[in-house]
């Protein structure tokens, strides 16, 4: 066997690679000053951080023990930290105490330190599923913040979350009045007060100071800052997160939203509310006096959907307070409650906005007609019955206009040899072919776009659906047949494993109207091909009309298996109502052979004047064939 011989030339150019990947790992080396100056910025934001920590708690032991004790030393140690603010200290109320009011629809728990609500429960609606036991919090376990950025006059900066408020308690007739005073002195304070009326989710907020005019650095507004972590509150995580979003009006009544991604931010103008929207329930900050500007931000905590969680979004919302006459004087109100059409309108402040029920004539359909009409129905019976009427008065409605579809398709489909004739004649003539379709629609009064305007009209009312029934907050937890909630899917089996884009269940309404849709679409398909001839350079409508037989079902599917049950239920009904429909005109009301013969008799007539779009159709053709005759000459 012959050896191999030593290669020079490889052993050079693995010499020459190696000393170039050498010199890259040189060259992209971090400088030294560099690492040096990131790794000092990060000790020192420990460091601070450390500090931080310290002071506080070195603040909270003086606080308490000059609470207790009136010590004279520790005293003057949190002058040195708080300033003025230090007074707040002496007082008794200088603990981690709560006060706590409440109606017949919510309960609010409002802390000393920081003077801001630390719970907030609806009384009437429960967490999951009904019979959870567990109710609704909108606020629990430090998952809300509001806080003051309180700058002295001596260059201190403060914040309200971390000093204690004196709380006190009143009554004024039957709403009850909560005091919570920031003290800088006997008379020096800032103020939150909470007002809680009988048997409403709204609560009157102001925020005040009096005697703070040289306390407080005036020359420029405090920020108010607030957050929120969203608990998840019902049982589809995706779902609820879904519709989980910042709604604010700004800028002379626009209503808006900051958007639904990973990270989304907005500057207001104006505002005149904040709304941190969940699907189901929203907490929502109103100012009688338009704030000037605000910023707000919000992060989606759902990471994955497959996953428990316990949040869905974390909200936050910055809001420059500005001083009138050295003081502030912001007469607010917090809203705490459900997300529900009917109880927000009630208040006449726009919140009902922050219901998406479509833009433009969608929208007007949903509030004109769905609302009233599904409210009316559901006073007097029960949801699941109340959909399956509702629906039923919205097809028949819609009867008249799939009735001329389907006579249009009638229509189209005894013309189908005479047309399929024409093809045959002006076989390489595609434009003269075109031409004399046009004049035989004419001669026979027939409108090949009549069949499509009906189906166009109808459109809006099924998108309208697709926002109505997922808002509709009447229908969070309402039972029918084996759906525990409306609004959430019906499950009927859990699967073992998941499924991409469908989920680990198995709902049984979207199943349902997945057949339903298939043998509408069935039953339709084989006139609508029978109608509409293959025009030559056009897509094979056939081939894929028989494909969409198929591909429609499926996306019913596989979207609407994590939807809520009401809007699946109505298109099952839809569907099936639909059907129904179509086989009493096509038995009943649709004579193929009389409309031939109305065709034929129509031809004998004079041709009725050309419409608009006929004419204009037309001449654009002519013009095309025209220009197609000079392009043969010149060639």
């Amino acid at each position: 066997m012959e050896q191999k011989k030593f290669d020079l030339n490889s052993i050079i150019g693995f010499a020459l690679i190696f000393g170039i990947l050498v010199w890259i790992m040189y060259q992209n080396q971090p400088d030294p000053k560099v690492v040096a100056a990131e790794k000092a910025q990060k000790e020192l934001a420990i460091k601070q951080a450390k500090a931080k920590e310290l002071e506080e708690k070195i603040v909270a032991k003086a606080t308490i023990a000059v609470a207790t004790t009136g010590d004279s030393t520790q005293l003057a140690q949190l002058q040195k930290t708080l300033g003025n603010f230090a007074y707040s200290a002496t007082l008794p109320s200088a603990k981690a105490g709560v006060t706590t009011i409440e109606n017949e629809l919510v309960k609010l728990t409002i802390a000393n330190k920081g003077g801001y609500i630390v719970e907030a429960t609806l009384k009437k609606f429960e967490k999951f599923k009904k019979g959870s036991g567990q109710l609704v919090e909108l606020i629990k376990d430090n998952n809300a913040n509001l806080n003051v950025q309180l700058l002295t006059s001596d260059n201190r900066t403060l914040n309200s979350k971390d000093l204690f408020f004196e709380p006190t308690v009143t009554k004024i007739g039957a709403d009850q009045v909560l005091s919570m005073k920031l003290k800088a002195g006997a008379n020096e304070f800032l103020e939150y007060k909470y007002i809680l009326k009988p048997n409403d989710y709204m609560i009157g907020f102001d925020i005040r100071s009096q005697g703070l005019n040289k306390v407080l650095n005036t020359s420029k507004p405090l920020d108010l800052e607030w957050d929120l972590k969203t608990f998840r509150n019902e049982k589809s995580v995706s779902y609820e997160n879904r519709y989980t979003e910042i709604y604010f009006e700004h800028k002379e009544g626009k209503v808006d939203y900051a958007g639904l991604g990973q990270s989304e931010e907005s500057d207001l103008e104006k505002a005149t509310f904040v709304a941190f929207k969940q699907h189901f329930f929203s907490t929502i900050l109103l100012t009688k006096t338009p704030f000037e500007t605000a910023k707000v931000k919000s992060d989606n905590l759902v990471k994955d959907d497959k996953i428990d969680t316990t949040f869905t979004k974390q909200f936050k919302a910055n809001i420059p307070l500005a001083f009138e006459n050295g003081e502030l004087d912001h007469k607010m109100s917090w809203y705490f409650g459900p997300t529900d059409y009917k109880t927000l309108s009630h208040y006449d402040k726009n919140l009902e906005k922050i219901i998406s029920l479509g833009w433009g004539i969608f929208g007007w359909i949903n509030k004109f007609i769905f609302i009233p009409l599904f409210g009316f129905l559901s006073t007097y019976i029960a949801y699941g019955i109340a959909i399956i009427v509702f629906t039923i008065l919205i097809k028949l409605a819609m009867s008249p206009i799939t009735f001329k579809s389907f006579l249009s398709q009638a229509k189209m489909k005894v013309l189908r040899p005479e047309i399929t004739e024409l093809g045959e004649k002006f076989k390489k003539d595609p434009m003269k072919k075109q031409q004399e379709t046009m004049k035989l629609y004419n001669k026979a009064g027939v409108n090949p776009m009549a069949g499509c305007i009906p189906a166009l009209i109808q459109l809006p009312f099924m998108y309208a659906s697709f926002q109505f029934f997922p808002s509709a907050f009447e229908l969070r937890q309402k039972s029918f047949l084996w759906a525990d909630d409306l609004s959430s899917f019906d499950e009927i089996i859990r699967l073992p494993f998941y499924i991409p884009f469908y989920g680990n269940h198995i709902s049984l309404f979207p199943v349902l109207a997945s057949i339903a849709i298939f043998f509408y679409m069935k039953m339709t398909s084989g006139d609508q091909q029978m109608a509409a001839p293959q025009q030559e350079g056009m897509p094979d409508m056939a081939k894929m009309m028989k494909i969409m037989i198929y591909v429609s079902p499926i996306m019913m599917l596989f979207f609407f298996n994590s939807y809520g049950a009401g809007l699946s239920l109505y298109n099952f009904i839809s569907n099936l109502i639909t059907i129904g429909i179509m086989i009493v005109i096509k038995r009943y009301f649709i004579d193929s052979d009389k409309i031939h013969a109305q065709i034929q008799e129509n031809k004998l007539k004079e041709p009725k004047k050309q419409g608009k779009f006929q004419k204009k159709l037309q001449e654009v053709m002519e013009q095309a064939e025209a220009q197609k005759a000079l392009d043969k000459k010149k060639k």
